[in-house]
């Protein structure tokens, strides 16, 4: 049980990591610099097509690695 615990935890935080080395940051490129502040001020559009699976995933995997840390701690 420990050790398919822990094979899990190890795929599951490999893959936060990749998820987030995925997404693009918030003000990407010389725009997001000049307008970075009004984006920030003025609120900005909710994320579209593959940023928003990003950020769900991104959002699920980190709940399954919290998760599985402390049922494996308690283990």
């Amino acid at each position: 049980m420990h050790t398919l615990l822990m094979t899990l935890l190890v795929i599951v935080a490999l893959s936060l990591i990749v998820v987030v080395l995925l997404q693009s940051g918030k003000s990407a490129g010389l725009s997001g610099a000049i307008s970075g502040g009004a984006e920030q001020l003025f609120g900005k559009q909710k994320a579209r097509g593959l940023d928003l699976v990003l950020q769900r995933v991104t959002v699920v995997l980190a709940v399954l690695f919290i998760v599985l840390a402390i049922v494996l701690v308690k283990v």
